[in-house]
C-alpha cells in the first residue's frame, strides 16, 4: 500500500469517525505492511492499540477496501519505545506525589529504564501522597458514618465487589478523604500487587492538561487506564471544564468495562452537583452513593475520647477535668477537624502554660472556635434539608400545592421553623410563599397533634432537628 492510497483512506476516516476521533486515535497509527491479506500497523501504547481494535479495525478495514487494498484483517501491534512516567522516591511503588514533574521523551524512557532495573513498576502513578494518620484504625466508627465505613472496608478488601463505583459523600470534615485514604494504605498493605491511584479531582485535571500541552495525551490516557482502583477526590472540582470532565468519562467507562474498582467523593450527592454532564452524574449514580451524615453527640465524644488516649501520651501529667470533653462535643458540632484541632490547641496551650484542662480553660483558649461554632439555623436550610428528606422539590413546598404529600413536609418545616429560629410567624409565612400566620399556625399545631400519635412523623422530625442543629 503507498503513502498516498494511505493518506486517501486518512481523509475519508476523518470524515466518518470525526476530526477528534481520528486525531486522536488514527493519526497515531504507522503503517507497517499490507502481507497475505493482514494490515499491520504500529500504535504508541497498548491501551491505544486495544481501543483502536475495539471501536475503529472494521472502519479502517472497510476505508482500506474502497481503495483497493485487499484487508481480511487488521493486525495492530504495540511501538517498542513509549515514553513513561518517572519513578519516585520516598512512597509505595504504586503511588507517587502528585506535584512531582514528569519528564518527557528521552528523559523519562531513561527514568523508566533505570525504574524498570531497580524493580520497580514500568510504569509508576502520579498519585498523592498519603496521610499516614488516616487509616481504619483511627476512623471512629459512629452510626452517622457507619455504612460509608463498612462500605470502604469491602473495597480496601480487593475481593468482589458489587457496587462500583462507591461514591461518599458529606460536608467539610465528616471523613471523605480519612476513608479514601484508608483504602489505599490497606491495598497497599494487604495486596501490594495491584496498582492503587490516589488524587484529586484537581489533580486529576492538572495532569490532563499538562498532558495535552506535553503532547503526551496517549500516555495519560494509557496511565489512568491501566490501574487496578482509581480514587478520586472532591470530584466537584472538574464541573463546568468541558474537556477535563470529556476525559473524565471515558476513563471511568474504560475502568469499569475492565472491571476496576472505582472510588470517588464529593461535597453533594451526584444529582446535585451543578454543571457536572447528565451521562457523569448517571454513572456516578449507578453504583453505592453512601451519604456521611453529620455527626451526632455521641461520635463527636468518641472522637475525642481516642485522641485524648493519644494526647496523653504527648503530654504526661496533664489533668483534664471532667466535664471538657462533653462539653467540646456539644458546643463544637459542625465539622470534625475543628473539633480535633480544638483538641490538640488545649492540650498544647495547656502544656505551655502549665494549668489543668478546666471548662474554664478550654472557654478562654478557644474563644473564636466556640463563637463561630454557635451558628444560627436559617429558614432556608431547613426547607432544603425537609425536602431532601422527603424527596420533593423545593419549589413544591413553598408554591401552592395541597396535596398530602406536599403539605406533610411543608408543615414539618414550619414547625421547625418556629422552634429552630427566632422568625416571627408572619416571617415564617412570608419565606412559605406569602402564607398568612394563621396557616402556619394551623401547620404547627397539626404536626404537634400527629407527633403524639405518628411514631414515624415523630422520627423524621426528631432526625431532622438533629441533623439540623448539628
Amino acid at each position: 500500500m503507498t503513502e498516498d492510497t494511505w493518506g486517501r483512506v486518512c481523509d475519508e476516516l476523518q470524515k466518518s469517525v470525526g476530526k477528534n476521533n481520528y486525531l486522536t486515535w488514527i493519526a497515531p497509527l504507522k503503517v507497517i505492511e499490507v502481507n497475505d491479506g493482514i494490515a499491520a500497523f504500529e500504535a504508541p501504547t497498548k491501551f491505544m492499540r486495544d481501543w483502536v481494535q475495539r471501536n475503529f479495525a472494521e472502519a479502517i478495514q472497510r476505508e482500506l477496501r474502497k481503495f483497493g487494498v485487499v484487508v481480511e484483517r487488521i493486525d495492530l501491534r504495540v511501538s517498542s519505545v513509549r515514553p513513561v512516567a518517572p519513578a519516585q522516591s520516598g512512597y509505595a511503588a504504586n503511588t507517587v506525589a502528585a506535584n512531582a514533574p514528569v519528564p518527557a521523551g528521552n528523559a523519562a524512557r531513561a527514568t523508566a529504564a533505570r525504574a524498570k532495573a531497580a524493580g520497580h513498576h514500568e510504569e509508576e502513578l502520579p498519585g498523592a501522597p498519603l496521610d499516614a494518620r488516616f487509616t481504619f484504625d483511627t476512623f471512629v466508627v459512629g452510626k452517622p458514618n457507619e455504612l460509608a465505613h463498612a462500605a470502604a472496608r469491602r473495597v480496601a478488601e480487593a475481593g468482589p465487589v458489587t457496587f462500583n463505583p462507591l461514591f461518599l459523600y458529606g460536608g467539610v470534615g465528616l471523613g471523605k478523604t480519612h476513608l479514601m485514604h484508608a483504602i489505599a494504605h490497606e491495598l497497599q498493605t494487604q495486596r501490594p500487587d495491584l496498582r492503587v491511584l490516589y488524587l484529586s479531582a484537581e489533580q486529576f485535571m492538572y495532569r490532563f492538561v499538562q498532558a495535552l500541552r506535553e503532547r503526551q495525551i496517549m500516555d495519560f490516557k494509557e496511565m489512568f487506564r491501566s490501574v487496578d482502583v482509581l480514587m478520586v477526590d472532591d470530584v466537584q472540582f472538574i464541573a463546568g471544564k468541558d474537556s477535563t470532565q470529556e476525559e473524565f468519562f471515558h476513563t471511568f467507562n474504560a475502568l469499569v468495562d475492565q472491571g476496576k474498582q472505582i472510588v470517588i467523593s464529593a461535597d453533594r450527592a451526584p444529582g446535585e452537583i451543578k454543571e457536572l454532564e447528565e451521562r457523569i452524574k448517571s454513572r456516578l449514580q449507578c453504583g453505592l452513593v453512601v451519604d456521611l451524615h453529620p455527626t451526632d453527640y455521641e461520635l463527636r465524644l468518641g472522637i475525642l475520647q481516642t485522641k485524648t488516649e493519644n494526647y496523653r501520651a504527648q503530654y504526661p501529667g496533664l489533668v483534664l477535668a471532667d466535664g471538657v470533653l462533653e462539653f467540646l462535643a456539644h458546643r463544637i458540632s459542625t465539622n470534625v477537624r475543628v473539633l480535633e484541632g480544638a483538641l490538640t490547641r488545649l492540650f498544647a496551650f495547656a502544656s505551655l502554660v502549665g494549668r489543668e484542662i478546666t471548662l474554664d480553660l478550654a472557654q478562654e483558649c478557644l474563644t473564636d472556635i466556640l463563637r463561630a461554632s454557635d451558628r444560627k439555623v436559617t429558614i432556608e436550610e431547613i426547607q432544603r434539608k425537609v425536602a431532601e428528606h422527603y424527596n420533593v422539590r423545593l419549589s413544591d413546598m413553598i408554591g401552592p400545592k395541597r396535596v398530602r404529600t406536599i403539605a406533610r413536609p411543608r408543615q414539618v418545616a414550619m414547625y421547625l421553623a418556629k422552634h429552630l429560629t427566632t422568625r416571627s410567624l408572619p416571617d415564617i409565612g412570608r419565606r412559605f410563599g406569602g402564607r398568612d400566620h394563621t396557616t402556619i399556625m394551623h401547620g404547627i399545631r397539626k404536626i404537634e397533634e400527629l407527633k403524639n400519635d405518628d411514631r414515624q412523623l415523630a422520627e423524621d422530625v426528631d432526625l431532622l432537628r438533629r441533623l439540623l442543629e448539628n
